[in-house]
């Protein structure tokens, strides 16, 4: 896969949107902070500087209908979900809103991806199912972007 690394930024923006999103869940501070202090810490070389401060400000902003858009594809409150797991499927449903550009899969996918990375064991089916069924609500065939 020679284009694999091409899209390397990208995958690494999305990992520090889940953290800072992580970071704004627990500690309720606005984005612009947060996106500063990780810009002021952190490496940001081989990252998608732009997508990462987008992904943030987007779902911090939008985190309230976003939660209303997943509500019916979730088994229980949102606000018993896992954080980390929370914080995945807001900037999964995020990008599928927002991100026409960015097929559904390629959504999906690094979404599953995060979930093993990051949340707990059995988190990435959680995700995969929830992200799953909401495909057909969030992006409606015109928009799959595939």
């Amino acid at each position: 896969m020679p284009d694999a690394g091409r899209f390397e930024p990208q995958r690494r923006a999305r990992r520090r949107a889940l953290q800072a999103l992580y970071q704004w869940q627990i500690t309720g501070q606005q984005a612009a902070e947060i996106i500063e202090q990780f810009l002021e810490a952190q490496d940001f070389g081989n990252v998608d500087t732009a997508l990462f401060e987008g992904l943030v400000t987007g779902v911090v902003r939008d985190h309230k209908a976003l939660d209303r858009q997943l509500e019916p594809f979730l088994d229980r409150p949102m606000e018993h979900i896992d954080i980390t797991e929370r914080a995945i499927l807001m900037l999964g449903a995020y990008q599928l809103l927002e991100c026409p550009d960015v097929p559904f899969q390629v959504v999906l996918d690094e979404s599953i991806e995060l979930a093993k990375r990051f949340g707990s064991s059995r988190g990435h089916v959680y995700v995969n199912g929830v992200l799953g069924k909401s495909i057909q609500y969030l992006r409606p065939p015109a928009n799959t972007g595939s």
